[in-house]
């Protein structure tokens, strides 16, 4: 095991358990933590994209995601469905990352030379896995009736907001090659910035909100 990836998942089990908490905890605990992430976030993408063309735009597109971010786990009536959106996405980060790594094969694109096939395709994979156990649980818990058409339905939301995320990932690594530069910053050790790692999100949130609220 390589040391870069030593640390990726070092730094994973220490932020993913503290995101968590601000999280679930809710509250003036969420609102911190939702306003903090905004705030890097912001800084990140102003060293990123300062003096281009899109730099505005990607100020008001992550403020605008932030608060469907926001609004998604503040809602009581949307939390079970915001889980299943940070689930998706944390997986097919992971996913991506794993099986590219394994099975590497033909990349799939010179915007970021590191994605390949077999890592899309394993993104896709793990977020239905840990998706239909999320609803398992969720059913076991007596939280959601079982239900073969919404789990049909709930199944091809998840590889769409799955997608949603890769695509995020792609949009952002094609600006950074604009600005030639590796990562959006050093916050997180093995990960580079924030933006690195939420950049499936920031795509994500938003394409769910619009589901949530209007389909």
């Amino acid at each position: 095991m390589s040391k870069e990836l030593l640390i990726r998942i070092f730094s994973s089990l220490i932020i993913i358990p503290i995101a968590l908490f601000f999280i679930i905890k809710g509250s003036i605990f969420f609102k911190f933590f939702v306003l903090v992430m905004l705030l890097i976030t912001l800084y990140e993408w102003h060293f990123l994209s300062f003096k281009r063309a899109y730099y505005f735009p990607g100020f008001v597109f992550i403020i605008f995601s932030f608060y469907t971010f926001y609004y998604s786990g503040n809602e009581s009536d949307f939390r079970i469905f915001f889980f299943l959106i940070l689930l998706t996405c944390i997986a097919t980060d992971i996913g991506g990352y794993v099986f590219g790594k394994l099975l590497k094969g033909p990349k799939l694109t010179q915007i970021s030379p590191n994605k390949t096939y077999a890592g899309m395709f394993g993104g896709f994979l793990l977020s239905v896995i840990l998706a239909s156990v999320y609803l398992n649980n969720l059913s076991i818990l007596s939280l959601i009736e079982p239900n073969v058409e919404m789990e049909k339905k709930i199944i091809l939301i998840v590889l769409s907001i799955s997608l949603i995320s890769q695509l995020g990932d792609l949009v952002i690594s094609f600006f950074k090659r604009k600005s030639k530069i590796k990562n959006t910053g050093k916050i997180i050790p093995g990960h580079g910035g924030l933006l690195d790692r939420i950049d499936g999100m920031i795509f994500a949130f938003p394409y769910a909100f619009i589901i949530m609220k209007f389909v």
